[in-house]
């Protein structure tokens, strides 16, 4: 029996109502309200189809009928708890070992990006013997209460910086402190990581791990420079600790030329621990660890047991494994390559014609559009991106903004994400630019300057809440 459709007023009261006012919707003064979607569209309660630019979640697109139906058969056959031997499990597993580093050949399957990276901290510790965690300044790494405390995009604004948590700077080679005109930015920011750990020692205190995103995102859709993983990696682990990859966001092939992220700094460099999430399960809570043999040997010597009670599912698996195998049939890395270069080659086009572009960055469809409103200063235009977000709803695209100062619109949809569509965004954008803010924006420049000279560690209060719309 269908489920009873409420009108968009009493559902957004009932939600008012009934769920925790922290759980923010997007676009809160005016909700869109989604009632079905399929491929990279959203369609709302009066059929309006939306464009959607945001979901890395749904990651081969949305009700894929191949991961509908595998999980359908599979539930119909049987969903039962990860302890009882089950074939789906160990396939997915060789077929994910077969993407990764000869030496990450150790799962362990739990439900979300948190839980995986939650997991990815008591190895490191167990590991190592060592509490010590060093982190990427403006880092988000989950929910739970132990990556708050690793990630300074949340404890800033709640209880502080713990003592055994240290903070380097971003590799932002467009406004940190190495920027693009740099001889070596890879090296010069692998350098403070290096500082950081010296610092650590002179406290008396051992490094556990380095923990990052291959490629910051709430950080601002930051591009490490290639080089900068490998040094730091080299650094760390001559101080006794571990190289944790976070690729909750940008694994699965977003990156279009490798199938993650973290590859982009190499052939030679491989992570000594892996969390995944988001893109694997498609909309279904699929996630995973995946770590070395010593590693995950010294967890197990600890003697205590672990185990997640519906971590790699039969259901979960099966869709897992229909998420691999339609990124393969309708060669999504490709299409994320070819689309994604168009669309950064539209975006880089309309930067020549809109002097509030500051920057254009991204690799495959992981997408960043800088807004400043002074190109010398690269000061942070926040509400003009914010102003772009809401005029992108209007011409029913749905965007979203990250970054420190909130100031960059980003890119990260579906991958089935096609031509056509990267075109449409190009355009919308160009319109909105040429008819509304190009004249807007300057008369805000002066109240913004104050913006572009404060650390990314005093911004996180200065920014106003209305300006979030993805978090």
């Amino acid at each position: 029996m269908a489920l009873e459709m409420f009108r968009k007023e009493e559902t957004l009261a009932m939600r008012k109502k009934l769920i925790g006012q922290s759980c923010r919707l997007f676009y809160s003064d005016d909700p869109v309200k989604i009632v079905r979607a399929r491929g990279q569209y959203l369609y709302d309660e009066n059929g309006k189809r939306y464009l959607d630019c945001i979901s890395n979640v749904q990651h081969v697109g949305h009700c894929h009928p191949s991961i509908t139906q595998a999980a359908t058969t599979q539930m119909e056959l049987l969903n039962a708890n990860s302890r009882f031997l089950h074939d789906n499990i160990v396939q997915y597993a060789d077929r994910l070992a077969a993407t990764l580093p000869d030496k990450l050949r150790v799962f362990y399957f739990v439900n979300s990006g948190s839980e995986a990276n939650d997991l990815a901290l008591r190895l490191a510790h167990q590991y190592t013997q060592h509490e010590d965690v060093i982190v990427l300044d403006h880092a988000y790494h989950g929910h739970l209460t132990s990556l708050i405390d690793i990630s300074p995009y949340k404890f800033q604004k709640l209880t502080g910086q713990k003592e055994w948590v240290h903070v380097a700077p971003i590799p932002d080679t467009y406004r940190g402190i190495f920027r693009e005109d740099h001889p070596n930015p890879a090296q010069a920011y692998a350098d403070t990581v290096k500082d950081v750990i010296d610092k650590v020692h002179q406290k008396g205190r051992k490094v556990s791990a380095f923990f990052s995103e291959s490629l910051p995102s709430v950080g601002g859709q930051i591009l490490l420079p290639k080089g900068y993983s490998t040094k730091v990696a080299e650094y760390v682990r001559s101080a006794g600790g571990v190289f944790v990859a976070d690729e909750v966001q940008t694994g699965f092939g977003r990156v279009g030329s490798h199938f993650w992220a973290f590859q982009l700094q190499g052939d030679d460099f491989s992570p000594d621990i892996v969390t995944m999430g988001k893109p694997m399960g498609n909309g279904h809570p699929l996630s995973c660890v995946a770590t070395t043999a010593e590693i995950a040997g010294a967890f197990t010597a600890n003697g205590v047991e672990y185990f997640n009670t519906f971590g790699g599912n039969p259901v979960s698996c099966a869709i897992g494994l229909a998420v691999l195998d339609v990124i393969e049939k309708e060669d999504l890395r490709g299409n994320s390559s070819r689309v994604g270069g168009h669309l950064l080659d539209r975006l880089r086009q309309l930067q020549t014609k809109h002097p509030i572009i500051g920057d254009v960055r991204g690799v495959g469809l992981f997408v960043g559009l800088e807004m400043v409103t002074d190109k010398e200063q690269r000061t942070p235009a926040t509400d003009a991106a914010a102003q772009v977000v809401r005029r992108l709803k209007e011409e029913y695209i749905c965007v979203s903004t990250d970054g420190p100062w909130e100031n960059i619109v980003k890119f990260k949809p579906p991958m089935c994400f096609s031509m056509e569509d990267a075109d449409l965004v190009a355009d919308r954008i160009h319109h909105i630019l040429t008819d509304e803010l190009e004249s807007s924006w300057r008369k805000t420049r002066e109240g913004m300057q104050k913006y572009s000279t404060q650390p990314i560690s005093q911004i996180h209060t200065t920014i106003k809440d209305k300006n979030k719309t993805n978090h």
